[in-house]
């Protein structure tokens, strides 16, 4: 895909820095559609727990998917996740599935699968800020922006901990935390598309700021690397 044709955003990063949400006010306030990458590897997970499709073997995984048929309802805001015409949105989030996830996104077969269809999502939906593992390093690398974005583990420890809380789910910080550095190391450690900053792209520490904080940040710095006219107009200042 051609990044002259559109905008594409990409926003890659560790679990717990806020990615989605960040992705989703970001996307709002330029004008843009979301794709959220990591819910297409949980469909996978899910269907390696519901079908019986052992999580490492990759290949059964992505021909299960291919015969399916993965996809986003983009008539929806934010898009459902279908498989085989079974809204999976919410079932991707349960915990079972967070056991089963790093094991699934390590299989070479099945991330090569996802990769395409991700690529053949951006040329369909050429006005994206896509979030994941590989955007800016693997999938889109020639995206008009790229970022990159961290916080210290116990940060996100936390984060996830307050997250599901506020959801009325049970939830241990110690083992929250564990989890997480966990994820980082099979991440980080995979041998196909691991979780990197990619070369040239822009680094945001999102530790000590806000949600706000780091979506006013990012915005500043896509309306700099991109004409005025193929985004949305910046929000009206509020004054007293």
């Amino acid at each position: 895909m051609s990044v002259a044709q559109g905008v594409v955003v990409t926003m890659d990063g560790p679990a717990g820095t806020g990615k989605s949400s960040v992705a989703w006010k970001l996307a709002q306030r330029l004008g843009l559609e979301v794709l959220d990458t990591g819910a297409m590897y949980r469909a996978a997970a899910v269907v390696s727990i519901d079908e019986g499709v052992p999580a490492d073997d990759g290949t059964a995984l992505a021909a299960r998917i291919a015969e399916e048929g993965l996809a986003f309802d983009w008539s929806c805001r934010p898009p459902r996740l279908l498989l085989g015409g079974r809204d999976l949105t919410e079932r991707i989030r349960d915990a079972d599935v967070n056991v089963v996830v790093s094991v699934v996104a390590r299989q070479a077969p099945l991330r090569a699968a996802l990769v395409d269809a991700q690529r053949a999502i951006g040329r369909a939906h050429p006005r994206l800020v896509t979030e994941g593992r590989d955007q800016g390093s693997v999938v889109f690398p020639e995206a008009v922006a790229r970022f990159y974005l961290d916080a210290h583990p116990e940060v996100r420890a936390r984060r996830r901990v307050e997250q599901m809380r506020s959801q009325g789910r049970p939830a241990d910080y110690e083992a929250v935390l564990r989890a997480i550095q966990q994820r980082d190391h099979l991440d980080e450690t995979r041998s196909d598309g691991p979780l990197v900053c990619p070369e040239g792209a822009q680094r945001v520490d999102t530790s000590m700021l806000t949600l706000d904080q780091v979506v006013d940040e990012l915005e500043r710095r896509v309306r700099a690397a991109v004409p005025v006219d193929r985004l949305a107009p910046p929000r009206a200042v509020q004054t007293a």
